[in-house]
């Protein structure tokens, strides 16, 4: 009796374990698709210096006078480019939200208004799923910006600024995997973000408000955030001796004492490096003035955490004093910065 043909998903697998691939084989196929991308970046690039350069600061301009929010959209990898791109917009102060073409058919429509900016992906510019939305921005006039490499396709025609990508080689070798088409994508759509950033004169300061958590945010922390301050804050008077600087030192254990004038400005700082190079019987006889490093390097409450760490890395020091108009207000210390996640 014959056996029974075998079904399409029955097919045995390749045997992905027999193919082996010499390491110099891989390292040139990975620079074959390097420069493959590459040259469609610098296509992109010099399209930017033309048609396209146009159309991008008209799509600049839509998005940036949009009172509602820009509501990317794409199907398959383009619409995994698109939720990397909302993604950078809304952390970039530009307010964004990914829909699927496929979900806003059944029902997802609704979270578009007519104020807001579709930014739909599509390389052929015919994605079937995005036929409804196209029909729902045309019936509630919602603008649309659409980046495709096909200016007289549905999306094309449809949009209210086409931003047509120049046609590129992929590096998939067989010219089916979307690969220099998304590379391109991507790099559009962070150049949108970008010039959106500062055509709102985004600062680090808003940043800060999108990414509190993670290294991110650590590094736009401010040292505000994160210094002693009050009676925590280890001072001396101008003029007092040594014995009451240690105690003070001692007792508040970051290693160093700030001397201040009789107007309370900082004239002067204590160290454990200055202990050491005053070392001998007649230290506790002297006055702080004598021991003191004079014009210490400081820091602002203002000034990003990680500009401080910069700052005692490079002067292989421990501790900063923070002043506000030449007054100290605290001190933030290495540990402090090495917790918040600062290296």
């Amino acid at each position: 009796m014959p056996k029974p043909a075998r079904l399409p998903s029955e097919a045995p697998l390749p045997d992905h374990a027999a193919v082996v691939t010499k390491p110099s084989e891989s390292i040139a196929s990975a620079l074959r698709t390097m420069e493959l991308e590459a040259a469609g970046l610098a296509q992109l690039g010099k399209a930017l210096g033309g048609p396209l350069g146009a159309a991008f600061a008209r799509a600049v301009e839509l998005i940036a006078g949009a009172r509602g929010r820009v509501i990317v959209t794409g199907m398959g990898k383009s619409g995994h480019v698109g939720r990397k791109i909302a993604a950078t917009f809304a952390s970039t102060g530009t307010p964004a939200f990914f829909v699927h073409p496929g979900e806003a058919s059944h029902g997802d429509l609704g979270m578009i208004t007519s104020d807001d900016v579709i930014l739909a992906l599509s390389w052929s510019g015919e994605t079937a799923e995005l036929r409804d939305m196209l029909q729902y921005a045309r019936r509630f006039r919602v603008k649309l910006v659409a980046i495709t490499a096909q200016a007289s396709s549905a999306l094309g025609k449809a949009a209210d600024v086409a931003l047509v990508l120049p046609r590129a080689t992929e590096a998939c070798p067989h010219g089916l995997a979307p690969t220099t088409s998304t590379t391109m994508q991507v790099a559009l759509g962070d150049a949108l973000a970008v010039a959106l950033l500062e055509s709102r004169r985004f600062t680090p300061s808003d940043f800060k408000r999108f990414h509190p958590g993670g290294k991110l945010g650590a590094v736009l922390s401010f040292v505000r955030d994160v210094m002693h301050s009050g009676a925590a804050t280890p001072l001396i008077a101008s003029g007092a001796g040594m014995a009451e600087a240690l105690i003070v030192m001692s007792a508040k254990s970051f290693g160093c004492v700030g001397v201040v004038d009789p107007d309370g400005d900082l004239i002067g700082i204590v160290t454990d490096g200055d202990l050491r190079r005053h070392m001998g019987p007649g230290l506790t006889a002297k006055s702080v003035d004598e021991v003191m490093t004079r014009s210490p390097r400081v820091v602002r409450p203002d000034d990003l955490a990680a500009e401080a760490m910069s700052v005692m890395q490079g002067r292989a020091i421990t501790a900063l004093f923070v002043v506000d108009g030449g007054r100290p207000v605290g001190l933030v210390h290495i540990h402090d910065l090495l917790k918040l996640g600062l290296a």
